[in-house]
């Protein structure tokens, strides 16, 4: 693994687009009603963060390769059983007892901030509450064990131990990163425990990366869509997450997503 540590400009320069991230979750939020299409409400993320903000979408055309286009849109909607990288769509509306991940990362200056939050539309069943509910203990959980001379795999065992009591399971296929100047770095940050040192490594001052479980409310399995990016639970049961950018300090960590609902 190629871990980069950010210097402390570099760290200034994620915090501004980490908070950057957050305020366009925060905007969005009075916009999120029955009725509205996921393609509206890519558009009007897509004006904030370009003519408010001066950011830059970092989804839009992100991986694009010859024979294969970059993803399409500004954000990622992922409703229900989809558990990441759903593209939004004016043919897609929302109705009540939806619930939606609402994936944001924008670019400023050259550094990428990441965050993702569940909202609930309308009249949501309680198990689909719980399992969003659960889904943020789990990050939560996860956040609270980064530390320096902590394990990177000490994140993924709580994050699988919350889940797991809680009678979820944990998608395996899809998992943070590190990030900063590159939308995703090393390392790879596994939500689940078990994969032994392969990917396992002592948390260093300076490191930056995302914890974002995504946790089924059925099996673990996902299949991709044609589309090549939208990725659903096979047996088509419900899906959380949720997703912040985080910060190992000299104590402990930073949250550089946090937005103002979570601060106490």
């Amino acid at each position: 693994m190629n871990i980069l540590i950010k210097t402390h400009e570099e760290i200034e320069k994620m915090r501004i687009a980490g908070r950057l991230a957050a305020e366009v979750l925060e905007m969005i939020e009075p916009y999120v009603k029955p009725g509205i299409s996921t393609g509206e409400l890519d558009r009007i993320c897509h004006n904030f963060m370009v003519n408010e903000q001066k950011t830059v979408p970092a989804p839009l055309n992100y991986g694009a390769a010859p024979g294969r286009p970059g993803f399409p849109k500004s954000i990622c909607t992922s409703i229900n059983h989809v558990v990441c990288h759903g593209i939004p769509s004016d043919k897609k509306m929302l109705k009540s007892g939806d619930m939606i991940n609402i994936d944001i990362t924008v670019i400023k200056d050259g550094y990428h901030g990441d965050t993702s939050k569940m909202f609930m539309v309308g009249d949501v069943q309680p198990f689909n509450q719980r399992l969003a509910k659960v889904t943020q203990e789990c990050m939560y959980k996860g956040i609270d064990q980064v530390k320096p001379g902590a394990r990177l795999s000490d994140i993924g065992r709580v994050i699988a131990h919350h889940a797991h009591n809680n009678h979820y399971s944990v998608v395996e296929e899809y998992c943070g990163h590190g990030i900063g100047r590159g939308f995703h770095e090393d390392p790879q940050v596994l939500h689940y425990e078990g994969y032994g040192d392969r990917n396992d490594c002592e948390l260093k001052e300076g490191m930056i990366f995302t914890i974002e479980p995504m946790i089924n409310a059925g099996k673990k399995g996902t299949k991709l869509l044609s589309d090549n990016w939208t990725a659903i639970t096979k047996d088509r049961r419900p899906s959380a997450q949720w997703e912040h950018t985080i910060l190992v300090t000299a104590s402990g960590r930073e949250v550089l997503t946090l937005r103002k609902e979570e601060r106490t």
